[in-house]
């Protein structure tokens, strides 16, 4: 039997730590190799524990002494922060995590749309601690214990005794939880803090409350299964429905499609606009709850790019708010094919939004204006919003 020699678990350094990276890890160099490493700040100096040497070109590490601290470090609030594989910036002040996003999003839109742009992830609320802001949650399961889990593996770590910070207090008592775990048959509870109140599921059942939750947006009303999609931070969907307002900027009688549009907060903006509004959705709940929640507007379940490829479309307006890989060429040619006024693209990813920027751009689309909104805090997460227009 032969041995393969494994980094995995050596601790290497010191290191000095370079420039910030999409994912959350900041970029080291050790004999050449390039080491992605976790839990530390540019300008640093730490030891690294290897945590994945399969990559030829490169490995993965975590920082587990800071020789150096760089300005900014702060000591996380939650104590199984870097155990736990979800917030990946809570030795970072908010300030100084915001700072570290405006970073990554300019290189990502430089690198891959070949935009300069001076775009500025911004504070969202007036809380800046960075807690209290999830109203989704997906916890692990293993023997009766409910735990959150560790970056990159299927193992879980103990939720600490005041639950996850980040998570809106109605849903994140962890005697709560614990007395749930109990009931479960899978190895995931999901948590959801709606307007209606708090509900949690399990493989599809329902532990607490009801499966669909009531989540209100402005003066309006909306339906939406507690295990479907919802935008997280308690105040994306108010912010993001303002932000696409102001992209696509909406006069009465025009034709406006909402893709990837999920229980359709942006259709309703869109309809009291006086638009006549389309929206697109693979998710057949999520369109069926659509359809109640915007009764005046016609939704189709189906994958966008499937749908936008039948029949006749008429678009004087887009809006789309993909999932974390983005729209993708196929979507972006049959969006750009009709000809729009105005998009406004709405992304998670700020990778994926700019590798669709430039597809868009092949079509003889420019971005006039974007934003960068800070909807993930302690995480490298990052919400924008990209507002386009034909050049010609």
């Amino acid at each position: 039997m032969t041995t393969v020699a494994t980094a995995v678990g050596e601790i290497i350094g010191p290191l000095s730590v370079g420039p910030i990276a999409h994912g959350g890890h900041c970029i080291a160099r050790h004999e050449g190799r390039v080491i992605f490493v976790r839990h530390t700040i540019p300008g640093e100096t730490v030891m690294v524990r290897i945590t994945d040497d399969s990559h030829e070109r490169y490995w993965r590490g975590d920082a587990v002494e800071v020789l150096d601290a760089a300005p900014g470090r702060v000591e996380p609030p939650c104590p199984i922060a870097g155990l736990c594989g979800g917030c990946d910036f809570q030795h970072i002040a908010p300030a100084v995590q915001r700072e570290l996003k405006t970073t990554v999003v300019r290189e990502l839109l430089h690198q891959f749309a070949h935009l300069d742009s001076d775009v500025t992830v911004e504070r969202v609320g007036t809380d800046d601690s960075g807690q209290d802001w999830r109203t989704r949650m997906r916890y692990g399961v293993h023997d009766g214990k409910v735990g959150l889990h560790v970056h990159r593996s299927a193992d879980l770590v103990g939720l600490a005794p005041q639950g996850c910070l980040i998570a809106e207090k109605a849903g994140r008592d962890p005697k709560m939880l614990e007395s749930l775990a109990g009931q479960v048959h899978g190895d995931e509870l999901i948590v959801a803090t709606a307007a209606s109140g708090v509900c949690v599921i399990d493989s599809g059942r329902t532990l607490m409350g009801e499966a669909v939750v009531t989540e209100q947006v402005g003066t309006h009303s909306f339906r939406a299964r507690a295990d479907g999609f919802w935008q997280p931070h308690r105040l994306a969907p108010g912010l993001l429905t303002s932000q696409m307002l102001l992209a696509l900027d909406p006069r009465p009688g025009e034709h406006a499609l909402d893709l990837y549009c999920g229980v359709g907060v942006f259709a309703a903006a869109l309809d009291d606009a006086g638009c006549r509004v389309r929206g697109i959705e693979m998710d057949g709940p999520a369109i069926r709850l659509a359809r109640t929640n915007v009764p005046r507007a016609q939704f189709v379940a189906g994958r966008v790019d499937r749908v936008l490829s039948r029949g006749r479309h008429r678009a004087d307006l887009v809006v789309l708010d993909p999932p974390r890989a983005g729209a993708g060429k196929r979507a972006v040619d049959q969006i750009a094919g009709l000809r729009p006024r105005r998009i406004a693209y709405v992304a998670c990813d700020p990778a994926a939004l700019a590798r669709d920027l430039a597809s868009f751009a092949r079509h003889d689309y420019s971005v006039t204006n974007i934003k960068g909104f800070d909807l993930f805090p302690m995480t490298h997460h990052v919400e924008c919003v990209a507002t386009l227009e034909p050049t010609r």
